[in-house]
């Protein structure tokens, strides 16, 4: 009985620093969207897609109002935007993008991350060129015509539209189209709700690692998650099966 206490304490208090984690990343985009546009979710559109998919991953209400709050406040915190690059094992391509209030030591994080991951870290540009930028909107519901008719209609410069056996759509559009797409959907869609609503960088092409490069790849994504100040982590690595 002991034991299975013991087991049971720790996953609850691993799960409780993952939910905190959540948390705090999301209260840190919020407060810098919120600070750099307009407080007000209804007039910021990249603010209500952000507080959408918060509530999505179930953080509660009030870390969001806090979030807006510091921000609508004077003073507060200083988060600057970090974009690290470089090569992880196997050769993949990695980016990092962090908010931080304290540039030195986030550096310093990320560069112990690749350092004991016998990995490296690049230049800036050098990783990000072979990346694009998209929207990405999945959901279940309609089927692949309406989506494209619908988002057609309202004039949205989409790129792409991937359907799944699990009856689950993805929409592909450039990354200043994410508002328009998601307005013309719900247009369309009134009840339509999204697995997942965000602008993210995808690999133009995918690096297959080898199955003895794999834990040291899963140790630097271990490593650069368990670093308060990250944000994303983007690769183009293709796990062995």
């Amino acid at each position: 009985m002991g034991r299975s206490f013991e087991n049971r304490k720790h996953a609850i208090f691993k799960t409780a620093a993952m939910k905190s984690k959540v948390y705090s990343r999301y209260g840190k985009q919020i407060y810098v969207v919120a600070k750099n546009g307009v407080a007000d979710p209804d007039a910021n559109p990249a603010l209500r897609s952000l507080i959408d998919r918060a509530k999505k991953d179930q953080v509660p209400a009030h870390v969001i109002e806090k979030a807006i709050q510091k921000a609508q406040g004077a003073g507060g915190e200083n988060f600057a935007a970090a974009r690290y690059e470089g090569y992880g094992p196997g050769g993949c391509q990695v980016i990092v993008d962090c908010l931080t209030d304290n540039p030195q030591r986030t550096i310093a994080e990320i560069r112990n991350a690749f350092t004991k991951s016998n990995s490296k870290l690049g230049a800036t540009g050098s990783v990000a060129l072979w990346f694009d930028e998209r929207a990405v909107l999945a959901f279940k519901g309609p089927n692949e015509d309406e989506v494209l008719e619908a988002l057609l209609e309202d004039d949205v410069n989409v790129e792409d539209v991937e359907s799944k056996e699990d009856g689950s759509l993805t929409v592909f559009a450039p990354a200043s189209e994410l508002y328009k797409a998601r307005t013309a959907l719900l247009k369309k869609f009134t009840d339509l709700e999204f697995d997942t609503q965000e602008i993210t960088l995808l690999p133009q092409s995918t690096k297959a690692i080898s199955a003895d490069d794999v834990p040291m790849f899963e140790k630097l994504m271990n490593m650069l998650n368990e670093c308060d100040d990250v944000q994303e982590v983007y690769h183009n690595a293709e796990l062995p099966s």
